[in-house]
């Protein structure tokens, strides 16, 4: 499960680390220390420009939470945050994006939550941790992007008409992840990168060797803030230790 995270950094960043060649730096999304299913997010993916043919590898933003382009309405997306990677190539609603619309979700780290027992003193509740890479850098989770053509609206060349939705592969959590919490993101080594983006390669069994656990396990996990329990908290203060 992967239902809450921290992206931080800005397009320009981004921009260098993926070695992204297309962006509209009209765009901006605000920094967020509590990203939740449908927020916008930052994907970095690949798509042959119109005229050219050519792979651009771009920066886009995307509402989180996958809506499949046969799907009636858009409501269900707000469910399909987190996809399995053990059947996510067979699975109806994300087998075709597997196959070919596969991107990556910048992140500083995502948050998890573990119940803490009860005590003579306490009610037993809920605690939020913090897991993100030991050496601080840019965690690229796997992610899958679909288009979906909203029927209401008429013309294509209507930017209402479509709507371009994410979705976050998932595994077990052997490593310290799963100390709180039995399933974690996965990412995409930066040698893979290119890998992952480019949607010519469609062999479910090569894509899914390309996945890893983020920062090859070596991961910094620790209690934070109860604010991060209500989407509408955000701001670094989130990552601070309970008080």
């Amino acid at each position: 499960m992967c239902g809450r995270y921290v992206a931080t950094h800005s397009p320009q960043d981004l921009v260098g680390l993926f070695e992204v060649t297309r962006w509209n730096p009209e765009h901006l999304l605000e920094p967020s220390w509590n990203v939740a299913p449908t927020d916008e997010v930052w994907a970095v993916l690949e798509r042959p420009d119109r005229t050219s043919g050519v792979l651009e590898r771009q920066l886009r933003a995307v509402r989180w939470g996958l809506v499949p382009s046969w799907a009636k309405n858009p409501d269900a997306g707000a469910k399909m945050i987190n996809a399995r990677a053990e059947t996510v190539h067979e699975k109806p609603a994300y087998r075709r994006a597997f196959a070919k619309r596969r991107c990556l979700l910048p992140a500083d780290g995502f948050y998890e939550w573990r119940t803490a027992r009860a005590t003579a003193t306490t009610k037993a509740r809920k605690r939020p941790y913090f897991i993100s890479p030991a050496d601080g850098r840019v965690m690229a989770m796997a992610g899958l992007y679909e288009f979906w053509r909203d029927p209401a609206v008429t013309g294509d060349d209507d930017p209402a008409a479509w709507r371009t939705t994410c979705t976050v592969l998932t595994t077990e959590a052997t490593d310290a992840a799963g100390r709180v919490h039995p399933r974690m993101p996965l990412a995409v080594p930066r040698a893979d990168y290119g890998a992952w983006l480019d949607p010519t390669r469609q062999d479910p069994g090569e894509l899914r060797a390309l996945l890893a656990t983020p920062a090859e396990g070596h991961l910094d996990v620790r209690e934070v803030n109860d604010a991060v329990n209500n989407v509408r908290n955000n701001g670094p203060r989130l990552l601070d230790a309970p008080s």
